[in-house]
């Protein structure tokens, strides 16, 4: 045993030693992260992902004191996740809930969130538009959950021309389609029955190259007969559910088009799939791959209207006024696609902020309230937690002051005495609800002035910063392929490592001061 001993005394304090520089290196990293992220913290960042850099980036900053003092990066996580989970405590208990069938608080929230965007010139309009798709495309999945898959099933056309205030959310899809044979079939159908299918209504062709000999004439006039039987039949079985739209992804061949057309069938083919699922969700209707499989409860009833528009130069087809459609298309119209794009990425904002109050309906404290009172409710705990993970408790606590702090350097604010007010009033777990209004720089009640945070993201945004930060200091060694230059003349031998000896190891000071 007292031979192996000083061998692990060294493997120890080797691994001590480039784990601290591999830390080092990490914090280093991170904190360039930050700090040219911490410029976009606006003055009303309601909801900015960018928190969870700047947040890690600071939560590496002050673990670095404590790697410097041969703290155990273990330690240090320890005491971050117990920080975190003290915060989510603060969050639950500072949080309101929000009614989510209250359409003007509904609007006030998300219109927080695009006050400084392009279109919040608009007024209520983009706001409108993101509680309607949220509100349709939402499905209950029991226990009071409600999901909303903004990209399955809210797609998002722009169409140039008219007016941006012509925008609006359809009761239905819209796709960028005509039917097949536009002479023939029905472009206007009242209470439409609907097929879909994921099949082709044309002849198989062979996956190889095939051959057929044809030995007489007649042959040839068989094999015709055989191909039209083929369809005659697809379609007969398709007819049999007396459907009025037909639509399929793959290809529709002419013969098809025929029976379907003579029958009175409406029918339009290669359509995306993801427009497919969403024609699925509004009306009902299920996606069928084998025309001889379908049953009447495949057929779609709940669309209250199929027509075909011409719009510019395009032909849209609206499968529109349906009874509880799970899906929907917001139409936008302006003047250009560059004003469209910049419209659709506010949009997707506002539909990102109702999707989540609709999910997690809870609402917390902007202007850097919420960290705030993280922070002050963690430094006063910090006195309860027993041993070495105290300090680095502490330091979580600190870490939260991250954004308000940056939020009054980016306001334009005196940070000092700006900090310093507002620790004052969250010092004793009072005041929950005071922050800065980037807008004017004061130091105000963030429900007067409706500065918003959702629960949901707010949560996230401080497990993500913690998580992030315990996985960086976890990391022990950084292998990299670049080959260090050596200076001329340096010795190629590898450095002999020093042998601690037991003596040596007992008289280190593991734990600081």
């Amino acid at each position: 045993m007292a031979l192996h001993a000083p061998v692990l005394v060294l493997k120890d304090s080797l691994k001590r030693e480039s784990g601290t520089k591999v830390h080092h290196a990490n914090i280093q990293a991170a904190k360039a992260v930050a700090d040219i992220i911490r410029t976009t913290l606006g003055p009303r960042s309601m909801l900015k992902m960018m928190l969870d850099a700047a947040g890690a980036g600071e939560m590496l900053h002050v673990a670095q004191a404590f790697i410097d003092k041969n703290y155990h990066p273990t330690v240090i996580c320890r005491a971050y996740t117990k920080a975190l989970e003290d915060a989510i405590v603060v969050l639950d208990k500072i949080a309101i809930p929000v009614d989510v069938d209250d359409r003007v608080a509904m609007l006030g929230l998300v219109k927080s969130s695009i006050g400084t965007k392009f279109t919040g010139q608009f007024g209520d309009l983009i706001a409108d538009l993101a509680i309607d798709a949220t509100t349709t495309a939402g499905v209950d999945l029991g226990q009071g959950i409600l999901d909303v898959d903004i990209k399955k099933y809210i797609k998002v056309e722009k169409v140039p021309g008219s007016q941006l205030e012509d925008s609006k959310v359809l009761k239905g899809v819209m796709i960028n389609k005509d039917v097949v044979a536009p002479g023939k079939m029905r472009r206007k159908i009242v209470n439409p029955r609907i097929i879909l299918l994921d099949c082709p209504l044309e002849y198989k062709k062979g996956e190889n190259q095939t051959n057929a000999e044809l030995m007489k004439e007649e042959d040839w006039q068989v094999m015709l007969q055989m191909e039209g039987e083929y369809i005659e039949n697809l379609c007969a079985q398709i007819l049999k559910l007396k459907p009025d739209l037909v639509i399929t992804e793959k290809g529709l061949s002419d013969l098809a088009v025929h029976y379907l057309g003579k029958a009175g069938v409406s029918a339009i083919r290669r359509l995306r799939k993801t427009d497919n699922n969403r024609i699925a969700k509004a009306c009902g209707a299920v996606i069928v791959n084998r025309p001889e499989e379908l049953q009447e409860s495949d057929v779609g009833t709940g669309a209250g209207l199929f027509e075909v528009k011409k719009i510019g130069d395009e032909f849209f087809a609206f499968i529109v006024d349906c009874k509880d459609p799970k899906a929907c298309t917001v139409l936008l119209r302006g003047a250009s696609k560059d004003v469209l794009n910049e419209v659709e990425r506010n949009l997707q904002d506002a539909m990102s902020v109702a999707r989540n109050i609709l999910k997690n309906p809870k609402l917390l404290p902007g202007g850097g309230a919420t960290e705030l009172t993280v922070s002050a409710t963690l430094k006063q705990k910090s006195s309860s937690v027993e041993g070495v993970e105290k300090w680095p408790y502490e330091a979580a606590a600190l870490a939260f002051e991250a954004i308000p702090r940056t939020l009054s350097q980016n306001c334009g604010l005196n940070v000092i005495r700006t900090m310093t007010q507002l620790q004052g009033k969250h010092a004793n777990g009072e005041n929950a609800w005071i922050g800065i209004d980037g807008s004017s720089g004061d130091i105000v009640d963030m429900k007067e002035r409706k500065i918003w945070d959702s629960y949901s993201v707010k949560a996230q945004t401080f497990k993500t910063a913690i998580e992030a930060a315990c996985m960086l200091l976890r990391i022990d060694d950084i292998v990299s392929g670049i080959k260090k230059k050596q200076a001329p003349g340096a010795s190629l031998a590898p450095k002999q490592p020093q042998i601690e000896q037991e003596g040596d190891a007992d008289n280190e000071q593991m734990i600081p001061e």
